[in-house]
């Protein structure tokens, strides 16, 4: 990266980190149930709400407790179930329309990261009418007091029942980018492990694996806070104990409950400090193949931490420590390996591939392009890269062409 660009890059990061202590952040109210939802409602005099989760989630069930407490305080709800993975701007579009149309007051984001982003833009959408999605792109394009909100995560890694940020997918173009705004986080967010229970081994795997690189990359960037620093080890902690019980065993709620919790710290960490390189180039992936967030992110962050090198050793081996992965006589690049190592055993141990399908090279120019447009200048990474350094990764997780 060139000089000026790179001096932009950092100058832009630092003035962003100095400002964190005054920024209005914000964490959503804890509830255990849905049944808690009703009374939330009723304080804010909330008489009919909009639920928007997918097709899956509502037909098999998992959202008829949350039916059965809404119905039994008297609250009228209407389900919008039409959300995609990656969620698209005609999907926000059709569930804002259903939220005018049947009055509704407040809403309910049930399902993994795609209803809870679908819900926060709509809810973007109902107090900023007149302005197009696709112009919320980037930071603080909504600054309007969003409908009360509340998430309720069916999986444990996205960590958007406590972000400001939220991922769409334009439907033209498939371009995923995101909208960041502190009016975006959630109200109130319910951590339930029991709607984590009937979750397939393979979500539960990449979901977690997306948790502990939102838990990573928050921790090695360059605006970390102590709160943030704190919220990550918590978060790796919690992973390193329970994703791999979870994996295994679906029943043990013991290890749901504490999955749901990493994910919340990891999601309140990077909230505030931000994510890397791993995630933009995710994100162009997810837009243009539809791959799923978590399974991109386990393939590529051992690419991503070991092309960060020497400017990431210090923070990995910091990592490496607080897992017992070794103690303070290794030497900071020993440490790393072994963290790196870390992240692909478990990746290995869940069955997750080390290749992503359906990239074309042809496509690769471009994906690159999104993806260094996205974090630079946003993201605080240890080392700035270009489009032409990013498209290695892509490279690097493509199957092999026939």
């Amino acid at each position: 990266m060139n000089l000026l660009k790179a001096a932009y890059c950092r100058t832009f990061q630092f003035f962003f980190r100095i400002a964190i202590p005054f920024l209005p952040y914000r964490s959503p109210i804890l509830l255990e149930s849905c049944a808690e939802i009703p009374e939330q409602l009723r304080a804010r005099k909330i008489q009919c709400v909009l639920i928007v989760t997918d097709k899956s989630i509502h037909g098999c069930g998992l959202i008829e407790p949350l039916k059965e407490a809404l119905r039994a305080a008297d609250v009228r709800f209407v389900v919008f179930d039409e959300t995609v993975p990656n969620p698209t701007v005609r999907n926000v579009e059709d569930a804002r329309s259903l939220y005018l149309k049947e009055g509704c007051q407040g809403i309910i984001g049930f399902g993994g990261g795609s209803a809870m982003d679908c819900a926060k833009v709509v809810g973007a959408r109902i107090v900023r009418p007149n302005k197009p999605v696709e112009r919320m792109k980037g930071v603080l394009k909504v600054l309007h007091r969003l409908p009360f909100i509340v998430a309720v995560p069916t999986t444990a890694g996205t960590g958007s029942e406590t972000t400001l940020a939220a991922l769409v997918t334009d439907s033209e173009t498939h371009h995923k980018f995101t909208i960041n705004d502190f009016s975006l986080i959630p109200h109130a967010a319910v951590l339930d492990a029991e709607v984590t229970r009937s979750l397939p081994p393979r979500i539960t795997a990449t979901t977690g694996m997306d948790a502990l690189t939102h838990a990573v990359e928050a921790y090695i960037g360059r605006s970390t806070t102590a709160s943030t620093r704190a919220d990550a080890i918590q978060a790796l902690e919690l992973i390193q104990a329970n994703l791999l019980r979870a994996y295994n065993d679906g029943d043990d709620m013991e290890a749901r409950r504490s999955m749901l919790r990493a994910s919340f710290y990891a999601g309140r960490a990077f909230t505030k400090s931000y994510v890397g390189y791993c995630h933009s180039v995710a994100h162009s992936l997810g837009g243009r193949y539809n791959i799923p967030h978590g399974l991109a992110n386990a393939v590529l962050l051992p690419h991503v931490l070991e092309a960060y090198g020497e400017s990431a050793h210090r923070k990995l081996w910091e990592l490496a420590c607080a897992l017992k992965l070794c103690d303070e006589s290794v030497p900071a690049k020993e440490g790393a390996d072994r963290f790196i190592a870390m992240i692909r055993r478990m990746n290995a141990e869940m069955g997750l591939p080390e290749t992503l399908p359906g990239i074309r090279r042809e496509d690769i120019p471009g994906l690159a392009a999104r993806a260094e447009a996205e974090a630079n200048p946003l993201y605080p990474v240890p080392k700035l890269m270009t489009c032409g350094e990013l498209e290695q990764f892509y490279y690097d997780v493509m199957e092999e062409e026939a």
